[in-house]
């Protein structure tokens, strides 16, 4: 699978999330292990705000739609 379509399915598995559970922020641990490039990411954190996040982490923001992690000491836009 491309990585833009990985990238797709993280996001629409957090939009789902945030519908079923009904609020935000929300942490949750990473059910996408088997991706390449998640591998190492800890957890998904969805509408968290970045400079509060754990780093380990990825952060997906619902308003822009994106995903973002920690690189060289900023958090980055996951780009497709």
């Amino acid at each position: 699978m491309s990585q833009e379509k990985e990238i797709e399915m993280v996001i629409e598995w957090c939009e789902n999330k945030k519908k079923e559970v009904g609020r935000v922020p929300i942490i949750e641990v990473n059910p996408f292990r088997d991706i390449l490039w998640l591998r190492n990411k800890t957890l998904i954190q969805i509408d968290r705000i970045p400079d509060q996040a754990d780093k380990n982490g990825i952060v997906y923001d619902s308003v822009t739609h994106s995903l973002m992690e920690f690189m060289n000491g900023t958090w980055r836009r996951i780009n497709k």
